[in-house]
């Protein structure tokens, strides 16, 4: 009877063997009042030992599953496996619309799939071969050793105050003016923007922003029912002129804007440029949600400021960011900077739907950069993207006859070919040469972009992100005619 018991690794035996004694008695495999083997016969049948036997039973006796008979051994309880009639519900239409939708943007399910030995150039996420792995340890053990009974309990729907405080001044180092603004820590970017879109209140009902953004706002901004006015992207930023046509026409919740490395384009707006856009958006009084993307990772010249450094001790805008693209994306810590009485109700709207962040996570992220190792990377990290960053242009400028090409910095290049391109006519051909790439049109607010694509270098080895770029451009030459 339970020669089918087999061992895994990396978990107590003693558990195995109650999980499968539990799993035979529930399914009617062992009877109510069967006699079980005694401890030195299973040991023997299993050839395990006799006190994992004893734990295991033990445990199942505990939870009211078997039950000892002095003198006489151990034998199967009185389980409930009550089994109604079962029937079938067609989820699909007890979905609401929202929930649709979020299927319908989900990229994840309609991405063609990367397979093992094939060259992706998908991802924007750092390497995981740079990750500081020692020094995160040492972090974790270092705030486990101090505060682990507090780190381990429910935490503050605001967040950890010592990372808050850390943050704060982490952005008055950017040259921020931090009097009178606040931080809200988040699961990373993403709800940090769904908690602030829950929290507006829609006017116009409609936002401004750079074509092509993010494509995470956009499945945001379209879940939450606004309609999207994107503006074209020069080579230093958004377009201004067209920006203040826009606003001189129509009426706009707020902007959304990526100044730095700006995703999908990789275009760091101008320093000039930047403050065109407080000017104007200041004249029509419409706020400003600040992605800060990948802002560190500048590899040549100084870094411009955010934009929220031009506002002083001004409210119009929002900042949200996060370290998951450049430091360790697992553990989903974000922040939303902004005025405290805005901070003061976004606290309450997160309470309500997740309580907090991972206070532990939080934690060992603040011990990490107290300790000083957040630079330390970032310099190892720079050195590695740079020289990525730099492999991916020339191969691109050598081998892909593209009509654009953007990327000031950051973990990706995007690509325009000419109009009569189509990319995801490339990606498929690619694909069975095993090269596979981000279609550009995913980013578009109005369902421009066929002829683009993002081609994100991140996690590649050196060799593969010339010999997939190669493939590109031969597809492009032999197959498409380019």
């Amino acid at each position: 009877m339970f020669n089918d018991f087999k061992l895994i690794d990396d978990r107590p035996v003693y558990i195995q063997l109650k999980d499968y004694l539990k799993e035979m008695i529930m399914k009617g495999h062992l009877l109510e009042h069967q006699k079980l083997p005694s401890t030195r016969e299973l040991s023997k049948l299993l050839s395990i030992s006799r006190n994992t036997v004893l734990n295991a039973y033990a445990d199942l006796e505990q939870d009211g599953i078997i039950y000892a008979v002095k003198g006489k051994g151990n034998f199967v309880g009185k389980v409930e496996t009550l089994k109604a009639s079962s029937i079938e519900f067609n989820w699909k239409e007890r979905l609401n619309n929202v929930t649709l939708l979020a299927d319908e943007f989900d990229l994840m399910k309609q991405d063609i799939h990367w397979e093992k030995g094939m060259i992706s150039f998908n991802s924007v996420a750092p390497e995981e071969k740079l990750f500081d792995v020692e020094n995160f340890k040492r972090a974790f053990l270092t705030r486990m050793s101090l505060e682990g009974d507090i780190v381990l309990n429910y935490g503050y729907a605001k967040g950890y105050k010592p990372l808050i405080e850390y943050l704060l001044h982490y952005m008055e180092m950017k040259g921020v003016d931090i009097s009178n603004k606040d931080i809200l820590i988040t699961n990373g970017f993403t709800e940090g923007l769904d908690i602030l879109l829950s929290s507006l209140a829609k006017k116009s009902g409609r936002v401004i922003c750079e074509n092509p953004t993010h494509h995470a706002a956009l499945k945001l901004f379209r879940l939450h029912g606004f309609d999207i006015h994107g503006i074209d992207m020069k080579d230093d930023g958004i377009d201004i002129e067209q920006v203040e046509k826009s606003l001189s026409e129509k009426e706009f919740d707020f902007a959304y804007l990526i100044p730095s490395y700006h995703n999908p384009t990789g275009i760091v707006t101008s320093s000039e440029k930047r403050a065109k856009i407080i000017r104007l958006f200041s004249q029509y009084q419409i706020p400003i949600v600040e992605d800060g993307f990948n802002e560190e990772l500048r590899y040549s010249g100084s870094h411009l400021a955010p934009l929220m450094t031009f506002i002083g001790e001004g409210n119009n805008i929002i900042y949200i960011s996060s370290f998951s693209k450049i430091l360790f994306p697992g553990i989903r810590v974000g922040w939303i900077l902004a005025d405290k009485e805005l901070i003061h109700c976004l606290e309450s709207m997160k309470r309500a739907r997740t309580i907090h962040t991972s206070t532990l996570d939080q934690a060992v992220l603040y011990q990490y950069l107290l300790d000083g190792y957040f630079e330390k990377y970032l310099k190892k990290a720079k050195f590695v993207y740079k020289k990525k960053y730099e492999l991916a242009r020339q191969a691109c400028n050598q081998y892909i006859p593209f009509k654009r090409m953007t990327g000031d910095g950051g973990l990706h290049l995007f690509i325009e070919l000419e109009e009569a391109m189509d990319a995801r006519t490339l990606l498929k051909k690619c694909y069975q040469r095993g090269v596979v790439f981000y279609p550009g049109d995913v980013f578009y607010s109005n369902g421009e972009g066929s002829n683009t694509f993002r081609l994100g270098f991140s996690r590649l080895k050196e060799e593969d992100i010339v010999r997939g770029i190669k493939i590109i451009g031969d597809t492009l030459k032999n197959e498409m005619g380019s």
